[in-house]
Parts: C-alpha cells; structure tokens; sequence
C-alpha cells in the first residue's frame, strides 16, 4: 500500500505541525529553520543516475560531471549501456562509478511501476542494483516519489542533527534513529526535512560553512 504523498509546500507545512505537536523538539526546531523546502524531483532513471554520480564527491565536483554528461547525451539508458567506458570516464565518472552506471541502465527498473509499490518494496527493488545503497533508495523514495513516511537513518547530517535538537551524548547508530523516527511516522520524511534544516542552522550559528 502507498501512503501519503508530498506534493506540495503545503503538504510539507501539514506534517511539520503535525509534528510540532507530537515532539516538542521539532516545535523548539521549526521557528529556527523557517518554512521546510519541498525537494521534490523527477523521477526515472536520470534522477538515480544523479544520485551514484554524487557519490562521496563534493557537490560541485558532481554539478560539473553531471552537467559533462548532460552535454554529451548521457543521462538516459539506452545512451548509458551504449557508451564505452572511454566516453563515461571522460566525463569524469570513476571506474567504479561507470560499472554502477552501466549497470542501471541495464537493469530494466519499471520506474512508473514504482510509484505504484509500498515503500518497503521500492527500497528492495532499487539496492537490487549495483551502486544503488538503502540510503540512495531511500533519498530516492522521500524526493523522486515523494513518499511521506520515508526516512534514511544512515545519513550522517540527519544523525548529527538529532544529536544536537535532542541533547543526545553521541550522534545516534542508524539502527538507533530508525528506532527513533518510528515516532514520526507518518511524516518520517518531514521529520527529515526538519533535521536536515536544523543541521544547516546549527552549521551556521557554530561558523562553520
């Protein structure tokens, strides 16, 4: 079954009050981080394409590889499994990054399908691929599906976020936060958009960039 979908700035503002109600360290959290940002995308090939091209690069470095390969007609399946390798590591993509690739191009995903499945199911469709992690699958569901209860404990910002709003000794496990954010369902995705905003103002305030 699928659950509420985030369509809007307006669907955003309904499960951050939601929240706000329920937790009072999201209430303490939202007057600091102003209105939360939709982050919604396509979806399809491309967007996963994006996400493995981002992989442990920084966010300019996978800017201007992504934009190479827009230039060169790389960002849709059929052009990925036809390129050669001397074309994708032209691009800027790793060796590693151009098996991932090519490996998604071939894998066939029915990405309209995936709008259709649970969200249990959308993760163990797309960590199928070579490349693709939970967390990758699961930034995949919250922003190209916009599924509302989504949430991927595994980031670093969001455990470092949850550190700080709650007053935790040490940034919770992965294990741990997933236990955590049980609590928000069902706007786990929200919740998200919350810390992440946290995060950036807690960067800021400590100076750092």
């Amino acid at each position: 079954m699928v659950g509420r979908i985030v369509h809007s700035p307006d669907c955003v503002a309904e499960g951050a009050a939601w929240l706000a109600v329920r937790e009072p360290a999201f209430a303490r959290a939202l007057p600091l981080v102003g209105p939360l940002p939709l982050r919604r995308e396509p979806d399809g090939f491309a967007s996963l394409l994006r996400a493995i091209v981002g992989q442990q690069v920084s966010v300019a470095s996978a800017r201007a590889i992504w934009g190479r390969l827009e230039a060169l007609g790389l960002t849709d399946p059929e052009a990925m499994a036809a390129a050669t390798d001397a074309d994708l590591r032209a691009a800027g993509l790793s060796r590693q990054k151009v098996r991932y690739g090519r490996a998604l191009a071939q894998a066939g995903i029915d990405f309209d399908a995936l709008r259709d499945l649970p969200d249990a199911e959308v993760v163990r469709t797309l960590v199928a691929v070579p490349g693709i992690g939970v967390w990758t699958a699961e930034i995949y569901a919250m922003f190209a599906l916009g599924r509302a209860d989504v949430f991927a404990p595994g980031d670093l910002a969001l455990q470092e976020a949850t550190r700080l709003l709650f007053g935790l000794e040490a940034r919770p496990s992965d294990k741990a936060l997933r236990g955590m954010a049980e609590a928000w369902s069902p706007w786990r995705s929200v919740a998200a958009r919350i810390l992440w905003a946290y995060y950036r103002v807690a960067r800021e305030r400590d100076g750092v960039i």
